[in-house]
């Protein structure tokens, strides 16, 4: 397997990353535990080293598969998980944004129990909130990358400009935006950037369609 490392950043990872939302929520039901614990691994074994989850995957019960499908070689893996969404105030079925900073916090400790792990190697924002300041959003990452519960920033669905903001206070590590044969749209203005910037680009869902 082919490594590449993320931008200008140190951190090293697998050229094919593992998504890991389907294992637990999104297209259908669940997948059985086992099996699933068994997929994560035998990937492992092939070669990839970058596995991406979130705590609205479930929501949570994804972060607790993948914790313990790593277990036995976390050290040698890149996991990856989000914040952004508030999961305690569903309206109408959908949750809503939250990424005010005492939130972001939160988040990060139920997600350090969940994946059973001491740090959280790439920490997205899973969703721009457009009532919280990007810059108060990346203030509060770099508190957590400070005090060792965090060791990279990213941003998922973000564009040029709030890339930038966010770059200017802690250094942006990842964007993971969609981007296939049908979506395209990074290619205006969030490539160049991320060019520019020395960030590094996490394509999802690069083999479908508009996904959700």
């Amino acid at each position: 397997m082919q490594k590449r490392k993320l931008g200008n950043s140190n951190l090293e990872v697998s050229a094919l990353g593992l998504g890991c939302m389907v294992m637990s929520w999104g297209y259908g039901p669940a997948a059985n535990k086992q099996e699933a614990i068994s997929l994560i691994r035998s990937a492992f074994e092939r070669g990839v080293t970058l596995f991406d989850t979130a705590e609205a995957y479930g929501p949570f019960t994804n972060e607790e598969l993948v914790g313990e499908a790593v277990a036995p070689f976390r050290d040698q893996v890149v996991v990856t998980t989000k914040f952004g969404f508030d999961l305690d105030h569903d309206i109408a079925g959908a949750p809503g944004l939250n990424s005010r900073p005492d939130h972001i916090k939160r988040v990060a400790e139920a997600s350090l129990k969940r994946l059973n792990t001491d740090v959280i190697d790439l920490f997205y924002q899973h969703r721009v909130d457009p009532n919280v300041p990007i810059e108060d959003v990346a203030g509060a990452v770099k508190e957590l990358i400070q005090e060792g519960k965090v060791k990279h920033f990213g941003l998922s669905e973000a564009g040029a400009r709030t890339i930038r903001c966010a770059h200017a206070v802690q250094s942006v590590t990842a964007v993971q935006n969609e981007y296939s044969i049908w979506t395209r749209d990074p290619e205006a203005e969030v490539l160049p950037t991320v060019e520019e910037l020395g960030i590094g680009f996490v394509p999802w869902s690069p083999l479908r369609g508009k996904g959700s």
